[in-house]
């Protein structure tokens, strides 16, 4: 599903096109983006949960252990 978001202020512009020029698309849905207000996560400390915040590496750990050494094959004379 792709969302196709429309601005608050331009709603009465765009809205209704935006709907007609995607109405035989299904994967398209237009809608209006509602939000109002200051952006919470803006430029605020964390406050009581800073303690516990962490930070975690997502990546997949490195197998344990050593490897042996890999000698490359010869290469074929031309």
């Amino acid at each position: 599903m792709i969302y196709c978001v429309v601005p608050r202020e331009l709603e009465d512009q765009l809205f209704d096109k935006l709907v007609e020029h995607y109405k035989d698309n299904p994967n398209v849905m237009v809608i209006v983006d509602r939000r109002f207000g200051p952006d919470r996560r803006a430029g605020q400390p964390a406050g009581e949960f800073a303690e516990r915040r962490q930070t975690r590496d997502r990546r997949r750990q490195r197998a344990t252990g050593s490897f042996p050494q890999i000698t490359p094959p010869d290469e074929k004379k031309k």
